[in-house]
């Protein structure tokens, strides 16, 4: 069954738990799809799981639109769902809308998510008055890296923690269909999640949340740089690859690839004559 936006509300509401993963690719938008995931994120994290990146702050809509596309072209049934990245919804609410238009009719993507609690209610506002579908994204917000000083749990004081909840009720507000929690208490997920009207898929938030994301790379422990606490290893694909890859190197060194099975033949003769110098 196609996967939308309404699909997603429905399942909030009949307490069907919602999946979604990252990914970048057509490979992989595939696998996943057909693995029968719910949706599938084309975060702006792939400045660091794909390009290398320190962070994310990097990303330009150009990479959006190309990996979005590639994805959107591997998801049969999936939500797509698209990253604005940083700084293409900051400066002023016509350049949001049009980039996230741009996402949408040059990316393929189903919908845009954007970093930002209330401060972007009206950006939420008009880029929903274009007919497109906004996902929000509060607590850990990769794009304000440098204004937490880090990656860091966020809302662990009645502070913090009021202004979070402030956060979804006001991007909830503003017309987003879901929400993504990052990194806050899994207490805190909770309360969001039954104030909420709309779905809430959290990372690092505890099992509470209408849904789950994960990096694709983290679970499958194809990145080595970091490894969040919030991050379940559902397989050592890595390491696999990287026995793989030797196995591969190994088997060349010693001409044991290609074998036969692997190569192509021509009649003795043909060489035969070759070796000889054909006349003409």
């Amino acid at each position: 069954m196609k996967n939308t936006v309404l699909t997603m509300q429905k399942q909030k509401e009949q307490g069907d738990k919602i999946s979604m993963l990252t990914a970048y690719d057509y490979s992989t938008a595939k696998l996943m799809d057909q693995a029968g995931i719910n949706s599938l994120l084309v975060g702006d994290s792939l400045g660091m799981v794909m390009l290398g990146y320190e962070d994310t702050l990097s990303v330009t809509m150009e990479d959006m639109i190309h990996h979005s596309r590639a994805v959107a072209n591997g998801a049969q049934n999936a939500l797509v769902v698209t990253d604005l990245p940083f700084m293409s919804y900051h400066i002023s609410i016509p350049d949001a809308v049009a980039n996230a238009g741009r996402l949408i009719k040059e990316g393929h993507a189903a919908a845009v998510k954007l970093e930002g609690g209330e401060a972007f209610s009206e950006t939420i506002q008009a880029i929903t008055r274009a007919s497109i579908p906004v996902m929000g994204h509060i607590g850990l917000t990769p794009q304000s890296i440098h204004a937490f000083g880090g990656f860091k749990v966020q809302g662990k004081t009645i502070e913090a923690a009021q202004k979070i909840l402030q956060d979804a009720l006001a991007v909830e507000k503003a017309g987003a269909f879901a929400i993504v929690l990052e990194a806050i208490p899994a207490d805190l997920a909770a309360l969001i999640t039954k104030k909420l009207t709309i779905p809430t898929i959290g990372i690092g938030a505890g099992n509470q949340t209408d849904g789950q994301v994960l990096v694709y790379q983290d679970m499958l422990g194809m990145y080595g740089e970091m490894q969040p606490k919030f991050v379940k290893r559902y397989a050592d694909l890595g390491a696999e690859m990287n026995s793989a890859i030797q196995h591969y190197k190994t088997e060349i060194q010693q001409e044991q690839f290609p074998a036969a099975e692997h190569t192509f033949s021509i009649a003795p003769e043909i060489i035969a004559a070759l070796e000889k110098g054909i006349k003409h």
